[in-house]
């Protein structure tokens, strides 16, 4: 079956089997490359999210749960890519300056957001994280398909972000943001992406249009993202991870047409036109 028996589960009361299997997705249209000023007295977070935990925290059994008003949602499912005017949504998992590694469970149903675990143990960072850090909601880097610029294919997850702005996001935030450049990471052979995106209310975001903006009013902070995550590993002995395009952080345009790639694998997913193999949840 193209969907894992495990995603037949309901997210909420009253949703059965049959609704879980028709339900199709339309894909976004595509956004033009061209982002238009955000003025800067807007708020990023998209309020009408809200979260719900289950579980003491630093524990196994921890989840944060999403709701849009009384009804509980899928953070990865019900919560659209594009929010207007060139902005994105994102959802914060891991805030600026913490190092609990928490993630999406792209397994489990309604996908809530968990701390990783190796070895039955919570996983940490060997140092806090620099950045807002987060994912794309329907998103997906398919593992069956290969690129083939980097001869290497997706790692399974949604598409990260990398938010670089001042302010410290929530975790279970909800946020517009700019995307402006990404970096093709290569993760143990897989293609992990890394989205820089700079959140709509920014004091800087209507002078971060691309790439080079990044630069002129973030200096060095592109080099800083690589190499925080190249070299993140090391601690635990593990070997450096690599970046394809010659570690260049490509540009906007590029950026939003891996968005829209991985967009495209994603409704491929959901639709059922691609078969659930990795026994996700797609509720």
């Amino acid at each position: 079956m193209a969907l894992a028996i495990r995603g037949l589960r309901t997210c909420a009361a009253g949703r059965g089997i049959r609704q879980a299997l028709s339900q199709r997705v339309v894909p976004a249209p595509v956004q033009p490359f061209r982002v238009r000023p955000v003025a800067t007295a807007s708020t990023a977070e998209v309020t009408a999210y809200t979260n719900v935990e289950k579980g003491d925290k630093d524990t196994l059994e921890y989840r944060m749960f999403f709701k849009q008003g009384a009804k509980e949602v899928s953070c990865w499912h019900e919560i659209p890519l594009h929010a207007g005017n060139g902005l994105l949504h994102y959802i914060c998992e891991i805030p600026k300056e913490t190092s609990a590694k928490m993630e999406v469970a792209t397994d489990e149903p309604c996908t809530p957001i968990k701390q990783d675990v190796k070895k039955g143990k919570l996983r940490f960072y060997p140092y806090n994280i620099n950045w807002n850090y987060g994912m794309l909601p329907q998103t997906w880097e398919d593992p069956g398909t290969t690129n083939p610029d980097l001869q290497a294919a997706g790692d399974n997850d949604p598409v990260d972000v990398v938010e670089i702005g001042s302010a410290t996001a929530k975790r279970g935030g909800v946020y517009k943001v700019k995307p402006v450049g990404v970096l093709a990471m290569i993760d143990d052979g897989e293609l992990d992406w890394k989205v820089i995106a700079v959140a709509a209310d920014d004091p800087k975001a209507d002078l971060v249009n691309d790439v080079e903006d990044v630069e002129k009013h973030f200096p060095g902070e592109i080099q800083k993202v690589l190499e925080w995550f190249r070299d993140y590993k090391i601690p635990d002995g593990k070997p450096a991870n690599k970046f394809g395009y010659d570690n260049k952080c490509m540009n906007k345009e590029f950026t939003m047409h891996v968005i829209q790639e991985t967009h495209e694998a994603y409704v491929k997913l959901k639709s059922g036109a691609r078969a659930n193999t990795e026994e996700l949840s797609l509720i």
